[in-house]
């Protein structure tokens, strides 16, 4: 078994910044690829962000390419995804997901997920 637990979450003005973390605890952290996942209120679950194990290789959905930055630090088993130049369309509910295979941008590629994070951003 594999926890994830998402914070830094919150409400920001469009333009703002805020890094979301993922604290991974239980097997092997190295043994897994992580992604972030976001969902709108009445859309469905999106891809963000993945990142290899060893961090040498990182994926972007198109909508936040320049702006997020996927990062991680096997030494303290968590995740992090930094977010510049917010827009209100970023509004959603932010998940961490481990996954045995690196590069899935699909939400069923993933085998564990955290419960997600909120964030709000205002025009």
């Amino acid at each position: 078994q594999v926890q994830l637990v998402e914070s830094g979450g919150g409400l920001v003005q469009a333009g703002d910044s805020l890094r979301l973390s993922c604290a991974v605890s239980g097997r092997t952290f190295r043994d897994y690829a992580t992604g972030w996942f976001r969902q709108a209120p009445g859309k469905e679950r999106e891809f963000v962000a993945a990142i290899s194990w060893s961090g040498r290789t990182t994926y972007y959905a198109d909508s936040v390419k320049g702006r997020f930055t996927i990062s991680r630090d096997n030494a303290k088993n968590t995740v992090y995804l930094q977010m510049n130049s917010l827009k209100p369309e970023d509004t959603a509910v932010y998940y961490c997901a481990a996954s045995r295979v690196t590069g899935t941008t699909s939400p069923i590629g993933y085998d564990y997920w955290g419960q997600g994070t909120q964030v709000t951003v205002s025009s």
